[in-house]
């Protein structure tokens, strides 16, 4: 159903007021338990970063706020950690375009209705960090990475769940709704590549926007 026909709730409250358990049993991260995301997102990752496990919940939350069967978009707000959550347990990627980073430096991210871009916004809260001083620690960094206690972090992150988050209704803006088609394409008569003919009458890497320096010879 469509989110635009199903408004979501006036005031977004979180499911569960018990952190991350629910009659004592740790809450899973969509269909996975704690430990498997943990073995999930350090193969994918490279390691289980505390920002990764918590992004899990942080997605999860959000997933749980949409209307059933939306076709959802997402919009992370940090390049850290976040947006590998949203690739594990969405089908939103850089690849398909429907995982957009706009790094603001803030550790939240949005899913929203890919047509209309209302949705909701999932955010750590600092105000909620009190009961959990290593993820206080971690997420504050007032602690150096070499003196957190690594087994209690992720102890209080499955403990937490998603009770550390705060949920806003949002309208996302035109920008990130739809996607753009390439074009015609041409062949750049500099440097003989194939690029879109609307970047202009050279490719934008010939233009002095490549981010690199060709060590090699022409061929």
């Amino acid at each position: 159903m469509p989110l635009g026909a199903v408004p979501l709730p006036a005031h977004p409250t979180l499911p569960s007021a018990h952190g991350g358990q629910h009659d004592g049993i740790f809450m899973n991260i969509g269909a996975y338990t704690f430990s498997q995301f943990h073995g999930i997102a350090e193969e994918f990752h490279g390691c289980a970063a505390p920002g990764l496990l918590i992004g899990g919940y942080m997605v999860e939350l959000a997933k749980g706020m949409l209307p059933e069967g939306t076709l959802f978009e997402a919009l992370a707000e940090t390049s850290k950690c976040l947006p590998d959550a949203v690739q594990l347990l969405s089908l939103c990627s850089t690849g398909n375009k429907r995982l957009h980073v706009r790094d603001l430096g803030l550790y939240a991210v949005s899913l929203y209705d890919k047509k209309t871009g209302l949705g909701v916004r999932v955010s750590i809260d600092p105000a909620k960090l009190y009961a959990y001083p290593e993820i206080q620690g971690w997420f504050m960094k007032e602690k150096p990475k070499h003196a957190q206690d690594i087994v209690e972090l992720e102890r209080e992150i499955e403990e937490a769940g998603h009770s550390i988050c705060k949920v806003q209704r949002v309208q996302v803006d035109k920008i990130f709704l739809g996607h753009g088609h390439m074009g015609t394409i041409g062949i750049c008569p500099r440097c003989g590549e194939a690029y879109p003919l609307d970047h202009g009458p050279q490719c934008l890497g010939c233009q002095g926007q490549a981010p690199y320096t060709t060590l090699d010879p022409e061929s």
